[in-house]
């Protein structure tokens, strides 16, 4: 069985996601402790992709916070180059890197919603035909598709729920 570091579901052997919460589940072995998400439902780790093994561990190289509502500060660490912000859908096989479904009760969230990634040194956004719309700097709405750039302390909103981008040196 595969405990899930968010929820503490026990899960089959073999299972990629958690079948209560949706979290990716980690390989069978316990992983070192600065890269155990922390279940105070404050900082989760963000893996855009399977790793194929321990070898392959990245540090955060940028972080999402969350800054209003009771799930103000919960921090997500990007440890990849691309990461997609939504909603999880396990129904669906819909489980984004940035799962903002426990902070988004009004469901505001479309499941695939944005995504950030990082390229050349910089970093940058683009909307994924949300319903709800992306904004950047409370600029104007970002069209689906539209590519723009992301800079350290800007504030982007995903339906109504308010983050602030910071790159982690």
């Amino acid at each position: 069985m595969i405990t899930c570091a968010r929820c503490g579901t026990e899960n089959l052997d073999g299972s990629h996601y958690c079948d209560e919460c949706g979290m990716r589940l980690r390989r069978a072995e316990a992983p070192p402790a600065d890269e155990a998400a922390e279940t105070s439902g404050q900082v989760w780790r963000v893996e855009a992709t399977p790793r194929a093994g321990r070898s392959d561990l990245r540090r955060a190289h940028a972080k999402l916070v969350i800054e209003r509502g009771h799930s103000a500060g919960k921090e997500f660490l990007l440890e990849t180059d691309e990461a997609q912000i939504g909603r999880w859908d396990a129904d669906n096989g819909i489980f984004p890197d940035v799962d903002l479904d426990a902070d988004d009760p009004e469901v505001k969230v479309s499941r695939r919603h944005a995504r950030i990634w990082r390229e050349s040194g910089g970093y940058f956004i683009e909307d994924l035909g949300s319903t709800n719309g992306t904004y950047v700097n409370r600029t104007k709405r970002l069209l689906p598709g539209e590519r723009v750039p992301l800079r350290d302390g800007d504030e982007i909103i995903v339906g109504k729920t308010f983050l602030r981008f910071h790159v982690i040196n």
